[in-house]
């Protein structure tokens, strides 16, 4: 089991330059809430990037540097697995990847990527996939197990089985078996493979002479429409280009208006405040008939001459501001309408962009039609597919011949090279385990009062049936029934890696479950199921629902920007 225990991290995403730290094992629950853009979901990158060198959301390395330091990126994670302790270091700007056993720096003679192999396989023993279906389950750029391809279905199970073992021993055991019955199973794959090219070549020369004239006709008539095509987008990259020139330099024009546009404004604020000076000098002589100062008297034939002519410059004040007031709205005016231009130009240019592309992929295949034509017309495909067949049935009977001479040897290694493959051993393996993740993934569901009947086969299909027998798939459902069983399947890779005890962790992290689709009764539903978690289990949960959801859980953190940084609060 892995026991993660501490994370911490410095100047990545939103976080400043201290290290923000999270003791992992402090509590059974935690709360994380915060507004948007505070960095609750740092948790999630900083521990998908310090273990497998990528973040959980679809985030550049570069943008995980914060923007104001612009280096010293750290995320620094701490982990017992049995009774030993780890801790990976790995930074940006410098770049940094250390793994610390025992406290003392593991070897790393080895390149990065091969240092990287060696912590998911040597010491964790999972990859980036089979610990985001594992440990976490996001709203963000996450890909549920009901998303993933079939290979890769097949990859988390058999991570999560433990099974990957009996791959390694079909390796060892074809480098080991006889020459004769390698040779055979080569001979057989060989003859199948011949087999097929042939009955392949066969159609393919019928068909070649039966439809070799349509063809032609059917290519030219192509040919001809993309030569039409063409013309028509020439004649709109003229209309599209005369237009933009038309336009012409709506930039330029744009940068000195806006340039006349300031020195106006700053002078237009210059005039205001000389006319604020001036009406505080006014109401100075008109309400003061002896100095404050040295309290002599002001004579009131120099007052009432002061006001007159501090109102008369008052007035040009006003006169020349509401001028410029008037100047700056036709400029602004001038500015949207040039911005407007703008924005039809680039507009323009997209446009031009695309219909070039279009025309130079339409050359392409008018230039490929043209050897396609050619070769159709002076029969050459015809002549040489003849040659190829005749080839192709020397090389089958050639093949024939060897592989009946090593045929009687074959059986002993074929029954333990069946055992190897994917369909024996770990094809009896998983068919063992089917049942009991389908009834985890049913009970799961049914404790969240959705009543519909989930199986997995072999293969790693879904059958998802309701109670009326009516046949669904899982893009069928609503994003709250989907993500209900996005739940039910995460917590059933953990009840399965336990029962193995192959991938578990103490670990489980909840991003924004809460908050998209699930409904009153399905959230009261779920937090029964986290509260009746083991407990070595440690519940990480994000939501914006802190208002309900704070007496749920045994310690909530807060996440506030503070001078532009994430910051965690502790709430009590």
């Amino acid at each position: 089991m892995i026991h993660f225990q501490k994370i911490r991290w410095k100047n990545f995403l939103s976080t400043g330059n201290t290290f923000t730290e999270l003791n992992l094992v402090d509590s059974r629950s935690t709360l994380i809430v915060g507004s948007n853009g505070a960095g609750k979901s740092t948790l999630l990158d900083a521990l998908c990037f310090g273990l497998f060198n990528k973040p959980f959301r679809k985030i550049t390395k570069p943008q995980l540097v914060n923007t104001i330091n612009e280096k010293d990126c750290v995320v620094e994670i701490e982990f017992k697995i049995g009774v030993v302790d780890y801790k990976v270091v790995r930074g940006i700007k410098p770049g940094i990847f250390e793994i610390y056993r025992q406290g003392s720096l593991i070897d790393q003679d080895a390149a990065n990527r091969d240092y990287q192999k060696y912590l998911e396989q040597s010491i964790l023993k999972l990859n980036f996939k089979s610990f985001t279906q594992v440990v976490i389950l996001g709203s963000s750029n996450f890909v549920p197990f009901m998303q993933l391809s079939a290979a890769h279905r097949r990859e988390v199970i058999e991570d999560l089985l433990d099974i990957q073992v009996f791959s390694h021993m079909n390796m060892l055991l074809k480098e080991r078996v006889k020459d004769n019955n390698e040779a055979l199973r080569d001979c057989q794959y060989e003859l199948q493979i011949a087999e097929e090219r042939i009955k392949s070549q066969r159609k393919t020369l019928d068909a070649l002479t039966v439809v070799n004239d349509e063809r032609i006709v059917v290519l030219t008539e192509q040919f001809k429409e993309n030569e039409d095509r063409m013309l028509v987008i020439q004649s709109e990259c003229g209309i599209v280009t005369a237009r933009m020139e038309a336009i012409g330099d709506c930039n330029t024009k744009l940068d000195a208006l806006d340039v006349q546009y300031k020195k106006v404004r700053d002078i237009r604020v210059k005039l205001e405040s000389k006319q604020e000076r001036t009406s505080k000098e006014i109401l100075f002589f008109e309400q003061n008939s002896h100095c404050p100062s040295c309290d002599q008297a002001i004579e009131e034939s120099f007052r009432k001459v002061k006001v007159g002519t501090l109102g008369k410059k008052r007035q040009e004040y006003e006169g020349a501001a509401d001028r410029l007031a008037v100047e700056l709205t036709k400029l602004r005016s001038s500015m949207s309408s040039l911005k407007d231009d703008q924005q039809t130009y680039w507009d323009l240019k997209s446009q031009l962009d695309g219909l070039l592309r279009e025309e130079q992929r339409l050359m392409k295949v008018n230039t490929k039609i043209l050897g396609e034509v050619k070769k159709l017309t002076t029969k050459e495909d015809l002549t040489t597919e003849r040659q190829t067949l005749e080839t192709l049935q020397t090389e089958f009977d050639d093949k024939e011949k060897a592989c009946s001479d090593v045929t009687k040897t074959s059986l002993d290694y074929k029954v333990v090279r069946s055992l190897l493959q994917d369909g024996g051993i770990k094809a009896k393996i998983i068919s063992k385990y089917i049942p009991v993740i389908n009834q985890s993934i049913n009970r799961n569901l049914s404790s969240m009062d959705t009543y519909i009947n989930f199986t997995l086969d072999e293969e790693f299909n879904e059958v998802i049936k309701s109670r009326y027998r009516d046949k669904f798939s899982y893009s069928s459902f609503s994003e709250g029934e989907k993500q209900k069983i996005d739940l039910s399947l995460l917590f059933t890779w953990r009840h399965v890696a336990k029962l193995k005890n192959s991938v578990t962790t103490n670990l489980l992290i909840l991003d924004e479950v809460f908050d998209s689709s699930l409904d009153t009764a399905s959230t009261e539903e779920l937090l029964k199921i986290l509260k009746g978690l083991s407990n070595d289990t440690h519940l990480f949960v994000i939501s914006h629902k802190g208002d309900i959801l704070y007496d749920k859980f045994a310690r909530t953190l807060r996440f506030d920007k503070v001078n532009s940084f994430s910051k965690i609060v502790e709430d009590v």
